[in-house]
């Protein structure tokens, strides 16, 4: 058999795999953190109306975010039920599309350069972006971040490759893509899916000191109408059925307000952005930050079709993580379009790092003292927090040090160490999602205390919040939380509003109370309280009224 063709079907048990590792374990956790359950129950409850206008919880309008996602979820619960790995099931699809997307452009782009024959870049910007850690980690959870990655990962790739098109007839194809996707960005998460394709382009073009040709600015006049008609599908609607509460709520508060101002309590320095995406990277920064060091003016104005890349690739990379950086509210997932860009820029030096035309050897070096920080850090953690079984901490560990000894020493197998840190990569991930990772999203989950409580015979009753929102309850405790005129759940401030609450409803309700202030509940003379059980953070205790 030809070398060619084992490498081809080596690469495709690579793809299989990493197909393999992102659907997998999708619903071993609860949802946890703030968004994950909201989002879940706001496509629930548009699934069960059968309405795919109107975002709503528990009954209120939810206009924060467009409805991409919410539409993953809803095809998915028609096709598998209603679940946490059904939920989940989308952004892990995004994630795989962006891979491709990533191996699609460097393959295609660079299929006409010398530089493909050497190092095939394509291959190996691919496993960077599957094995980049921002992208597994926001690709197993429910959040728009990674449906817009997918979505620019697109409308970029086509723009890029339609630049170096080699009739008009292939270009417009190209160019249509791209304003398709355009159009389905603005349905990911608003705005920013416009101003990131568009804002990326113009840096491209700065940086190669060129200005477009006039068949892609005449494509404009085509191209603009077909990206509104996609958008259209939704806000046309919305805006009819809804009008000014929508375009206020939707554009001017969770737009401009968030981006100008810190009204989102997400306040972080300029540079926030700057840290976050080292570990985003990983394990790939040290690949990444050489990648930006080699960067030379020049050759990002040469002819050849990976100088195109390059300076694509730099632009893509830029524009979003300055964008991000003015704005007033910062969360790590806003920077996560920025990912396939520098998987592009580390998967071009790890393929001239493996083909052996990147000579210098501290790279590997960092990566493998990477791996290594890692083992230690994860036999601290397991002895002095005790939340991570120590035979999970030392396996682990063997495998972080093998990795990391392959790194140092092992500097002729080069392909086969590169193989080995995304495996080391994923093996890892899965090691900790038996481990302590179970254990700590049911400490930020209320779904396993909830289903005691309706085993115990409380199935029926109200459900209130007390001096702290669980948001796990928002989809666990769906159609009993009781919410407050504002939308939000109704919180108690103290034990007599919460027997209060209990004489109205005349019968038992559960109170999610943080476990320093049970004493509040219990300590009622006129209350008859349960304790159904706690997370380790909160506890849920059943209340009534005591019967004289």
């Amino acid at each position: 058999m030809q070398p060619f063709t084992l490498a081809k079907r080596g690469w495709l048990l690579v793809f299989l795999a990493v197909i393999t590792f992102y659907f997998y374990g999708l619903g071993a956790i609860p949802f946890v953190g703030p968004d994950e359950p909201r989002y879940a129950q706001v496509a629930r409850e548009m699934f069960l109306r059968g309405d795919l206008i109107t975002p709503t919880l528990a009954g209120h309008t939810w206009f924060e975010k467009p409805p991409l996602l919410y539409w993953m979820m809803i095809a998915s619960f028609r096709l598998f039920g209603i679940s946490e790995w059904s939920a989940r099931l989308g952004p892990a699809i995004s994630g795989l599309l962006t891979v491709v997307a990533v191996f699609w452009v460097a393959r295609r782009v660079c299929r006409s350069s010398q530089v493909e024959q050497a190092t095939s870049p394509g291959s190996w910007c691919g496993l960077v972006a599957a094995s980049t850690l921002g992208l597994i980690v926001l690709a197993r959870g429910l959040g728009f971040d990674i449906v817009l990655t997918m979505t620019t990962a697109w409308a970029l790739s086509f723009l890029l490759a339609s630049t170096l098109a080699d009739s008009a007839k292939e270009q417009i194809k190209l160019l249509a893509g791209f304003y398709v996707f355009v159009g389905l960005s603005l349905l990911a998460k608003g705005l920013v899916g416009l101003v990131i394709p568009f804002g990326v382009f113009a840096t491209y073009q700065l940086l190669r000191r060129e200005f477009p040709s006039k068949r892609l600015l005449w494509s404009f006049t085509w191209g603009l109408p077909l990206m509104l008609a996609v958008a259209a599908v939704w806000y046309v609607p919305v805006i009819l059925r809804h009008g000014w509460p929508f375009i206020d709520q939707f554009f001017v508060q969770h737009h401009f307000a968030r981006y100008l101002s810190n009204k989102y309590h997400h306040p972080q320095p300029f540079y926030f952005y700057l840290l976050v995406i080292v570990p985003l990277s990983l394990p790939w920064v040290a690949f990444l930050l050489e990648g930006l060091a080699k960067t030379r003016m020049p050759k990002l104005r040469g002819s050849d079709s990976h100088d195109h890349l390059r300076a694509f690739s730099l632009a893509w990379f830029l524009l979003p993580l300055v964008f991000f950086s003015f704005s007033g509210s910062k969360l790590p997932g806003y920077v996560l379009p920025v990912l396939p860009a520098g998987a592009l820029i580390a998967g071009d030096r790890l393929a001239s790092y493996v083909a052996g035309q990147a000579r210098t050897q501290w790279v590997a070096r960092v990566t493998g003292g990477i791996f290594a920080l890692f083992a230690l850090a994860g036999f601290v953690y397991a002895i002095s927090s005790r939340n991570l079984p120590f035979w999970c901490a030392a396996m682990m560990a063997v495998l972080l040090i093998a990795v990391a000894a392959a790194c140092f020493f092992w500097t002729t197998q080069r392909t086969i160490m590169a193989l080995l840190v995304a495996f080391a990569t994923f093996a890892s991930i899965v090691i900790a999602m038996h481990c302590g990772l179970a254990k700590f999203a049911e400490r930020e989950s209320l779904r396993n205390v909830i289903q005691l409580a309706d085993i115990r015979g409380y199935g029926a009753a109200p459900v209130y919040v007390m001096h702290d929102v669980d948001r796990s309850l928002e989809f666990y405790a769906a159609g009993r939380l009781v919410y407050a005129a504002d939308g939000h759940p109704m919180k108690l401030e103290g034990g007599w509003e919460a027997l209060e609450a209990a004489r109205k409803a005349g019968n038992p309700v559960l109170i999610a109370v943080p476990l320093e202030y049970v004493y509040q509940l219990t300590g009622l003379e006129s209350g008859q309280t349960e304790i159904i059980g706690n997370n380790g953070r909160m506890a849920l205790v059943a209340l009534s009224e005591r019967r004289k």
